[in-house]
């Protein structure tokens, strides 16, 4: 575990500002006389691309990629499939190797080693994974997979989103492998349902929208699932809050403030909840409940819940509203819901005010202001004729805390902000911030400049922490760079 906080010299970021010196030296020398003025300008040298090489690796990959897919239909000819699941990798490999070499020299083609060799790894991959996209899920340095037809797949690493020379071979290569991870998981997509939301065996979250809702070619989105799980720690090593935030983060979590993680798209808002997740007791009963789950909770006691579409005749839904009013009655001491978006956030509400201490969820906001407005609209449209004075008071009595967690422009996630939510004044519902990100500027290698401060407000649950055992150092409330 982190330590209990320990104030270092505050790091503080470059100066911005340019040395007086410096700057009347520069003056000066702008004044003295020279000859004709010259204005030198660094011209771009603009890389030298060999279009005939890349001509060749095109054509050589695309050779390769029909090769495959008329092996791929030999090897559906002669395998056996329904013995597929009994055969070891081992085994299946050379099948598929024998097959392969026996089709090359049918079709006359002669491959070096290193072109059969990728061969029949992708010939197994079709067979036993999901073709193209295998050796894009096995890279542990690839967060997201982002598919736009056939021929333009992205991935996302280190928070910057690239793309590959991975392909498919036309549509009906892409549809196939679509259908083959939704059939595996009882869901079906076609024209009649053009979307679908599913989860791989490996719990990686999948989407898909085919045409004709997808107009040039079929969409498909993979978010990784992560089998690490990021500690506190670890967090604090990545930059993504400091040790000041997480020994007051713990102090929040372990006297069980309700917590409502806050960010948008990729932020980060679940790797957070999960974190947070590790401050809770193992002495506590944990529920939780998500539409795809994704949480991975690090106690012993935790009941995992996960919603379920309807069918093709449109019954069986099962809502997370529904999940949640079946977890009042298991006896839970901590309800965490993966994501609140629907007619769910009443029920939420109303067991962080009766009895559910210390229940988190995550919530898609740009700031812990716009947190309380998306939760008041969600208690709008959910249907409930509530008057806003009366909304905004069940808001403020359930939710104690709000950590917004952003991605910046150069891809890394930060916690910017640490607010408490203190009441009511009148029909305003008051909040004040704790700690935030303050951000100085931009670097040489466009990665953004800033530290983390606190705004000098001591928390409004400081009596509550001291009755819980933690006495926080005072210091961290001071103000300034922490």
């Amino acid at each position: 575990m982190f330590k209990r906080f320990n104030k270092d010299e505050p790091i503080r970021a470059p100066s911005l500002v340019p040395d007086p010196a410096a700057a009347a030296a520069k003056a000066a020398a702008a004044r003295a006389p020279s000859g004709p003025a010259k204005i030198k300008r660094k011209e771009k040298v603009a890389p030298i691309v060999d279009l005939e090489a890349e001509s060749k690796e095109a054509k050589r990959r695309q050779k390769l990629l029909d090769i495959r897919m008329d092996l791929h239909k030999r090897l559906l000819e002669t395998l056996n499939l329904s013995a597929l699941d009994k055969a070891s990798n081992d085994d299946l490999k050379r099948e598929v190797l024998a097959i392969t070499r026996e089709g090359l020299r049918e079709m006359g083609v002669v491959l070096n080693n290193a072109d059969q060799e990728e061969l029949t790894a992708d010939l197994m991959h079709e067979v036993t994974g999901l073709g193209p996209l295998e050796p894009l899920l096995r890279d542990p340095t690839i967060n997201d997979i982002l598919v736009n037809g056939s021929q333009q797949i992205f991935v996302e690493r280190g928070g910057k989103l690239e793309l590959t020379q991975v392909k498919f071979k036309d549509e009906r290569h892409l549809l196939r492998v679509i259908d083959k991870i939704v059939s595996a998981v009882g869901r079906r997509v076609d024209e009649s349902q053009p979307y679908v939301d599913a989860r791989l065996a490996d719990g990686s979250r999948f989407n898909a929208m085919v045409p004709p809702c997808a107009v040039d070619g079929s969409l498909v989105s993979i978010r990784k699932f992560t089998k690490d799980k990021l500690s506190i720690d670890e967090l604090i090593n990545f930059g993504a809050f400091n040790e000041a935030m997480a020994t007051y983060l713990q102090a929040a979590v372990a006297t069980r403030l309700n917590i409502i993680v806050s960010g948008g798209t990729g932020s980060g808002k679940t790797t957070t909840l999960n974190a947070l997740s590790g401050f809770i007791d193992n002495t506590e009963r944990i529920v939780t409940i998500e539409d795809t789950a994704e949480l991975q909770l690090q106690q012993i006691h935790v009941g995992r819940m996960e919603s379920r579409p309807p069918n093709v005749e449109g019954k069986g839904e099962v809502s997370q509203r529904d999940l949640l009013r079946n977890a009042l009655r298991m006896r839970p001491d901590r309800i965490i819901v993966g994501e609140t978006r629907g007619n769910e956030v009443i029920d939420m509400l109303q067991a962080m005010n009766t009895g559910h201490d210390g229940s988190m969820t995550t919530i898609h906001a740009n700031s812990a202001r716009d947190a309380v407005a998306r939760l008041e609209n969600m208690i709008a449209m959910s249907g409930v004729e509530m008057p806003i004075k009366a909304s905004r008071s069940q808001i403020a009595s359930a939710v104690n805390l709000i950590v917004q967690v952003s991605r910046l422009q150069d891809g890394s996630r930060r916690m910017v902000s640490i607010t408490e939510v203190t009441g009511m004044e009148g029909d305003i519902i008051q909040m004040q911030e704790i700690f935030k990100f303050q951000r100085r500027g931009i670097d040489e290698n466009n990665k953004i400049v800033g530290s983390f401060v606190s705004c000098g407000l001591r928390s409004a649950y400081t009596e509550r922490f001291e009755q819980w055992g933690f006495h926080l150092p005072t210091e961290i409330y001071a103000g300034g760079d922490l």
